[in-house]
């Protein structure tokens, strides 16, 4: 049989397959976060209409989900269609999760689908429309200035 030198060691590996197991299975049941979850993340946001008295005009104002106010200020990747502001190299860029044709400022989506991010460099290459890129920076949720994206990527860069 085994003796008791065999056996610590059998019971040392089977718990550490146990936890290995256990933290493979936790990033298969969504506990880390992906570029294309954050998208499905972000879509559970509700939008409340209130007045801005600034603007005199009524604006829809965000109400986080518990686990997007969780992600705020950490560092979270976002894949999308990259959408110009302008035809010169920017330090800021929009993604969406949908080509322009059907974004939220062309087409029939909300403001739940697009996204700022605030790069660190001018992209090493050029963008083009619709063109998929996934870029990584610290999330940051704004709830009331109506002048800025409700989600917003800081200190991002492109990955890919």
């Amino acid at each position: 049989m085994f003796d008791r030198l065999s056996m610590m060691l059998l019971k040392r590996l089977s718990i550490l397959g146990f936890t290995l197991g256990i933290i493979g299975l936790s990033g298969s049941l969504g506990f880390s976060q992906t570029p294309t979850r954050l998208w499905e993340i972000f879509s559970k946001t509700r939008f409340q209409e209130r007045f801005n008295k600034t603007h005199g005009l009524y604006f829809y104002y965000p109400q986080f989900s518990p686990e997007l106010l969780a992600l705020q200020g950490k560092s979270v990747e976002l894949q999308g269609f990259f959408i110009p502001l302008d035809t010169s190299p920017s330090k800021t860029l929009i993604l969406s999760k949908y080509p322009m044709a059907e974004c939220f400022f062309c087409g029939g989506a909300g403001p739940e689908t697009i996204a700022v991010a605030y790069l660190k460099n001018p992209p090493s290459r050029r963008l083009k429309l619709d063109q998929i890129i996934k870029v990584r920076g610290i999330l940051q949720l704004n709830a009331d200035d109506v002048e800025e994206m409700t989600f917003i990527l800081q200190n991002a860069e492109i990955i890919s």
